[in-house]
């Protein structure tokens, strides 16, 4: 009864699993009215954080609600977009059975740090009669958006609500984000502790290669000024110069990457320094919030975010990245192989001594010949029966039993299996 049980356990386990993934590109795909919406989602990266989050509640604008910010910078639309998802599950029954019909709930923006006091939450109001009327937290805000219809609800793990219009917190509008271009890179890196690894940019001039790539979508992997000092780092300056540049480039993807988009990254990722000659790419691992960058040599944990701004995204890294295209050890050479001459008649040669362990016969008189052994049919009469014939017959019987006893295993398994669930 107990393998019972571990089979159910694991089938629900696996059931669990499947059910309790989303993924609202594909959801909305479905839906031709809100393909800005779903564009937006997917331009701004918040498809990635929707999706890497096991509770939430998107409130979806159709292709006509959504043209009135659509003339915006990106960074500005995903603000807005912020506001519109909601950290909590909300279904039609869920909104008119409000405690005491208003509450407020938090959003994707309050979670960026961008939103000062409570602007990154949203008031909720029941307002009887089936409407429920959506607004900013921000004291006077009116409630400027309402419920419409409901779209698809994966009950207690997502939800998709049409509404009325954008939901516009005051001053979200006013200070538009800074052009990627503009962005002071080596300030914001000296800021975060990233002091050697902003002297090195400029020193090399691999500076002027990210801020060309910005406007564009980048994402930089800044280490720490205590991860060049970690045991196992390479001498620096014994590089040349166009390895230092290698190295300062794989830390840069051009792409926008930011932290919850890593998390749900399952392909390789390409660096600045990808080229024919090497493929110098990234590839990712997550748990729960942490995100972990392999290179083949070494790892290093995503530390913390030092600017989300579309389409640049700046994070620190606890470790030095190191390529194995640069880094990783060269294997030994392996032992040229004994040369194997091809059998090939030979004049007769006169015998050789016997080797030391075997007894060489003794000169007695000459005996009789004794009856020659019977041999296999086809097989010379000449054939040692020696030693070596005896393994080769053992690891062929080895060969030929281990998958059958393998596969009487499996069955009598899956017999065993079967015959609990039965029972």
């Amino acid at each position: 009864m107990g393998l019972h049980y571990l089979f159910l356990f694991l089938s629900f386990s696996v059931i669990s699993t499947t059910i309790s993934a989303h993924n609202i590109t594909d959801i909305l795909s479905g839906f031709p009215d809100y393909s800005e919406f779903n564009k937006y989602l997917t331009q701004t990266k918040l498809a990635d954080e929707i999706n890497s989050r096991e509770t939430i509640t998107v409130l979806a604008l159709n292709n006509g609600a959504i043209s009135s910010i659509a003339k915006h910078p990106l960074p500005v639309i995903k603000n807005i977009l912020s506001l519109l998802v909601l950290l909590d599950y909300y279904d039609p029954s869920k909104l008119h059975q409000i405690s005491k019909g208003t509450t407020l709930s938090t959003t994707l923006y309050q979670t960026t740090g961008s939103a000062p006091g409570n602007l990154g939450f949203v008031n909720i109001t029941d307002l009887q009669g089936g409407k429920v009327g959506f607004g900013s937290a921000a004291p006077g805000s009116k409630l400027e958006s309402s419920y419409t219809k409901s779209v698809k609800q994966v009950p207690y793990n997502i939800s998709v609500l049409e509404v009325s219009a954008p939901i516009i917190a005051p001053g979200i509008l006013a200070a538009p984000a800074p052009s990627p271009s503009d962005v002071n890179i080596t300030a914001l890196l000296e800021k975060a502790g990233c002091k050697t690894f902003a002297s090195l940019l400029v020193s090399s001039g691999v500076l002027k290669t990210f801020q060309s790539a910005a406007d564009k979508g980048l994402t930089i992997f800044a280490p720490n000024d205590e991860a060049f000092k970690a045991t196992g780092v390479p001498d620096l300056s014994k590089l040349s110069n166009a390895d230092l540049v290698s190295l300062l480039q794989y830390h840069a993807a051009a792409r926008y990457s930011p932290l919850a988009s890593l998390k749900t990254s399952k392909d390789p990722i390409s660096t600045l320094a990808t080229n024919g000659a090497g493929k110098f790419d990234l590839t990712v691992t997550s748990s729960g919030d942490s995100v972990t960058l392999h290179t083949g040599v070494d790892s290093s944990r995503v530390a913390d975010t030092v600017l989300d701004s579309t389409p640049l995204s700046i994070l620190t890294v606890d470790n030095v990245l190191l390529p194995s295209e640069l880094f990783a050890k060269s294997p030994s050479p392996a032992p040229a192989p004994e040369p194997v001459s091809s059998p090939s008649p030979s004049p007769a040669k006169s015998p050789s001594p016997a080797p030391a362990s075997v007894e060489a016969p003794s000169p007695l008189a000459a005996s009789p010949p004794a009856p020659p052994m019977e041999t296999p049919e086809g097989a010379p009469s000449d054939a040692p029966a020696g030693s070596e014939n005896s393994t080769s017959d053992n690891a062929a019987a080895i060969h030929v039993t281990a998958p059958a006893l393998f596969t009487v295993l499996l069955t009598v398994s899956a017999s065993v299996i079967c015959s609990i669930l039965m029972a």
